[in-house]
């Protein structure tokens, strides 16, 4: 879910950032990444317009169709096994883009890493994947008020028997260290203490739970949700409890949300409104909650705040 390596302003890597810079995944990017991104049966969309604010929105309502960057992580935004779209993203982006006139939305599917890129590139209209909204990857993109905030947890052997519950527990037990590529959790974990270049960077949660069954890594680190869902099956390991990671030494709670290129500030805007709609008649929760989302999940966190003022 990002840019070429490169420290962000909290001096470490990103979950959904790329492999060095904080974020739900700090951006892993560069020419080969785009070469990733699905060419799942359209084009690229048309470039921008000269209006101030982009006029992506009326685009979109004339062709009836928006497209979504996603990256196939359960379950923020994935293929189901009958090739239907869904995840808590892409369905609030049905929603929302159905309030606002856009019948229908069509996946693109790519790696993490090469959301911001693809975006950029205009492979897609929106990043609708549950991108975490932190200072780095604010300065490529703009984002949506987040939808919901979330906690990291870990994927362990049964029993937990190295006692791993933060990300101190990993330096201090020189535990095998695993997680996502581009994911934030690999800037929590420097920012921790623990070197960068001994992190095993896995392609998804479901890798992690495999290396981590195998025995080659004691601990992966993903979102708490993330890390719920893909443990259930598993015999062999569980999650540990949610906490806070640590980000300029204080407890940091991460929001997620969707991405827009930075000209596209009228579509944003248009998509607030209606993500706070939804967020104060309590439809949000009710389309999240499908996908293992609680009251617990849901914030009022807005993108300023998490983009650093």
């Amino acid at each position: 879910m990002a840019p070429p390596h490169r420290t962000p302003p909290w001096g470490i890597s990103d979950q959904r950032s790329e492999t060095a810079g904080p974020t739900r995944r700090s951006l892993l990017a560069g020419v080969a990444a785009l070469g990733a991104v699905g060419a799942v049966g359209c084009s690229r969309v048309a470039a921008g317009s000269d209006v101030e604010g982009g006029d992506l929105l009326e685009r979109l309502r004339a062709q009836g169709v928006a497209r979504l960057g996603i990256a196939g992580e359960i379950p923020f935004g994935y293929i189901d096994k009958d090739g239907d779209l869904t995840g808590e993203a892409p369905e609030l982006a049905k929603v929302i883009f159905k309030r606002l006139g856009v019948d229908r939305v069509q996946p693109v599917p790519t790696e993490f890493g090469s959301l911001i890129p693809g975006l950029a590139s205009q492979q897609f209209d929106i990043v609708a994947a549950g991108m975490y909204i932190n200072p780095d990857r604010c300065e490529q993109v703009i984002f949506s008020d987040p939808d919901y905030q979330m906690l990291d947890a870990f994927i362990v052997r049964k029993g937990n028997p190295l006692g791993l519950n933060d990300y101190k527990d990993v330096v201090a037990k020189k535990a095998k260290f695993a997680t996502g590529t581009g994911y934030a959790e690999i800037a929590y974990a420097v920012e921790a203490g623990y070197k960068e270049s001994d992190i095993l960077i896995v392609p998804d949660q479901v890798a992690g739970l495999n290396a981590v069954e195998a025995g080659r890594v004691d601990v992966f680190a993903g979102t708490a949700l993330t890390v719920r869902e893909v443990v259930k099956k598993s015999g062999r390991t569980e999650a540990t409890e949610a906490f806070q990671p640590i980000v300029d030494g204080e407890p940091h709670t991460d929001g997620g949300g969707f991405a827009f290129r930075p000209t596209e500030t009228n579509l944003r805007d248009a998509f607030n409104v209606e993500l706070h709609k939804l967020k104060k008649s309590g439809e949000l929760l009710r389309i999240l909650k499908p996908f293992g989302f609680t009251e617990d999940e849901m914030t009022d966190l807005t993108a300023k705040e998490l983009c650093g003022g």
